[in-house]
């Protein structure tokens, strides 16, 4: 009978579109550093996220579900393109806040897919996509109609000022210094800088709501998008979260992430629009093991952040639409790439007359189906032609043709993950069965194991054939003349961009 239901609800879905009647509402939740064994409902025992777990319960929970790189700004580029990251540029590593370049304005991002079909669009949280000379590179350059956020991640500026567990106790760690404190932007004008964090979320609860709310009055679909500071480092919460998680200031942090993601549940509750609104939710890489119990948990994935092993960029991912995807649990390979196209589809909109790595997948959302996804490719954080993809996931094999360790990694007693486990060429190359082996422990070695070895290298080959790298944005340098200053050519920059002003 469920299954029946749901089949009359899509086929409602498509005789929408037909006569013209409003597409599906469209809300995207980005967590940042997050772990795949972070959230309650992934597994964590002590990790309070209600309203992630509601998600994940009355939705479809992917348990292979990656991103494109890990670390934020490549893995932030792909999700909102459709594309690899060494397309548009965004490499190696990840944009400052002087920076020169961003992402380009050629590319074409899910916010401008959905305006061609009449969609209000806007982005709350972290951006890290480039800022550049007069906001070049801002989010309304990208097809948001409105934005309320932070241009970068939030240790990229002096955190001196942000208070994270009464009373008045400083983070725990360290930030950039000798650059501007850290902005808060709406659309393109400093609103406050620095930031006050501790009323950061409760202003990005607001600004969501108000963004559903005149969405509905004013009759037309919306795309909300909301890459969240947290979890990444270093963790703050305000006062309703701080010091409540029994996991420590990473799991106030993620409380605090789960309650801005409850209000826009809320919101969409109190509007009438919840069972016309697909919710989607990933993270952009792996969890920072070096701040050891002050970062993520990848779970039974090997490493973390900044490598290209399971921990790096497997990701939760959780899909919910009342009335449409059915509860459950789904295997299928599918990739923060996908979002785009399955958007698009569901939204009538034409897709961008480039070169798409993503595949739709609503066959996996309404039927828990196959995925059109055979392949996964694993770039380091500073990809070249010289070494192409570093890993290439086919079907349930996964083989590795370089491995690193990395920094942000650093501290987990497996010691592939460290900064000293240098680059390493694999020939032939690592072969894990991924179904059987997550934690990528036993390499499959022997001549049985051949022609899978052989498959995997004609994929790779092909793939690497059709890449184009874009110019990397990132490295045409940095100018702390663009930072960005809410006093504009006040002297001595950085220390004179300061503006108080109220949420």
């Amino acid at each position: 009978m469920m299954d029946l239901m749901r089949i009359i609800a899509l086929c409602a879905l498509i005789a929408a579109h037909c006569v013209g009647a409003s597409p599906p509402n469209f809300v995207l939740l980005f967590a940042d550093d997050l772990g795949y064994g972070d959230l309650g409902c992934f597994g964590h025992p002590c990790s309070l996220t209600p309203n992630l777990d509601r998600l994940a319960a009355n939705g479809l929970r992917f348990t292979d579900f990656y991103v494109t790189s890990p670390v934020c700004s490549p893995s932030r580029a792909a999700l909102l393109t459709g594309r690899y990251q060494t397309r548009s540029g965004i490499y190696p590593g990840v944009l400052y806040p002087g920076s020169r370049g961003g992402l380009p304005l050629n590319e074409t991002t899910i916010a401008e897919v959905l305006k061609t079909q009449g969609y209000s669009t806007a982005i709350v949280g972290k951006w890290h996509l480039g800022v550049g000379l007069n906001g070049t590179y801002l989010p309304t350059r990208h097809g948001f109609d409105s934005y309320l956020g932070i241009p970068y991640s939030h240790d990229q500026g002096p955190c001196q000022n942000l208070s994270c567990f009464p009373p008045d106790v400083k983070c725990f760690g360290l930030c950039d210094q000798g650059v501007v404190t850290v902005p808060l932007l709406f659309n393109e004008i400093i609103k406050q800088q620095p930031a006050d964090f501790l009323q950061l979320e409760k202003a990005y609860g607001e600004f969501a709501s108000q963004f559903i709310s005149d969405s509905v009055k004013d009759n037309r679909p919306f795309f909300l998008y909301y890459p969240s500071h947290h979890t990444h480092y270093p963790q703050y919460a305000g006062a309703d979260y701080a010091g409540k998680s029994p996991r420590g200031p990473f799991g106030d942090a993620l409380m605090e992430f789960d309650g801005t993601v409850g209000k826009i549940l809320q919101t969409l509750e109190e509007t009438g629009v919840i069972n016309n609104t697909l919710i989607f939710f990933t993270g952009d890489s792996g969890p920072e093991l070096m701040r050891k119990s002050r970062g993520g948990n990848a779970g039974l994935m090997k490493c973390g952040k900044g490598t290209t092993y399971e921990g790096g960029m497997r990701e939760p991912a959780i899909a919910h639409w009342p009335g449409f995807i059915k509860p459950g649990v789904t295997r299928a390979l599918a990739s923060s790439l996908d979002i785009l196209p399955t958007f698009a589809k569901l939204a009538g909109a034409p897709l961008p007359e480039v070169q798409l790595d993503g595949v739709e997948m609503t066959d996996i959302l309404f039927n828990l189906g196959p995925s059109k996804r055979q392949t996964m490719f694993y770039y380091p954080t500073d990809p070249s032609v010289k070494y192409g993809v570093f890993a290439v996931r086919w079907e349930n094999f996964k083989a590795h043709y370089y491995t690193r360790g990395a920094a942000h990694s650093e501290s987990t007693p497996d010691n592939s993950c460290s900064l000293l486990a240098f680059l390493k060429y694999h020939d032939p190359p690592l072969l894990f069965n991924l179904e059987t082996d997550p934690s990528e422990n036993y390499n499959l070695d022997g001549d049985q194991w051949d022609a899978v070895r052989k498959q995997i290298q004609a994929v790779k080959q092909q793939f690497e054939a059709s890449m184009v790298f874009g110019e990397s944005q990132i490295s045409k340098g940095i100018d702390s003349l663009l930072e960005p200053c809410c006093i504009p050519n006040c002297r001595p920059k950085p220390e004179c961009c300061r503006c108080n002003s109220a949420l």
